[in-house]
């Protein structure tokens, strides 16, 4: 993903389980919801997503003292099942996800427009934290 003046970041997992399993927990909103925060002290309340080309997503994150919350949303620029999908965040931001099968299970890869507002080692800290509480959640789940 190459953007013109704009830093990307990009961030990484391999997460130990069938792709089946890995794109179902990242996009249902039922399990959105369960590993979708940075730290311990916050949460996503809701998640909603409409997976394919055009279509929307929004989830609502939440400090879990109810100090702060914010939506992240989207539209898909593009969805190829278990491989690919590209967003545009609500502020113009560009999203690139892949899913990679390798011998470990699944490597997926997020790159991601940086905002103006925080630090770039802060946003990918964030960003990486997510992604680590995925790899957890999928990682540690009995049934999904």
């Amino acid at each position: 993903m190459t953007t013109k003046d704009q830093t990307v970041i990009t961030v990484a997992a391999t997460v130990n389980a069938p792709i089946d399993i890995i794109w179902k927990a990242w996009n249902d909103p039922s399990h959105i919801t369960k590993w979708s925060a940075a730290s311990d002290d916050w949460h996503t309340t809701k998640a909603e997503n409409d997976l394919r080309t055009g279509g929307k997503f929004n989830s609502r994150m939440e400090a879990k003292d109810g100090s702060f919350g914010f939506d992240f949303g989207g539209v898909y620029d593009e969805v190829i099942p278990y491989e690919l999908m590209r967003y545009t965040l609500g502020d113009g931001r560009k999203v690139k996800i892949t899913f990679e099968k390798n011998a470990d299970g699944v490597k997926i890869t997020e790159s991601f427009e940086a905002e103006g507002q925080n630090p770039i080692e802060m946003q990918r800290n964030g960003w990486q934290a997510i992604m680590d509480s995925f790899k957890r959640y999928v990682e540690s789940a009995r049934q999904l």
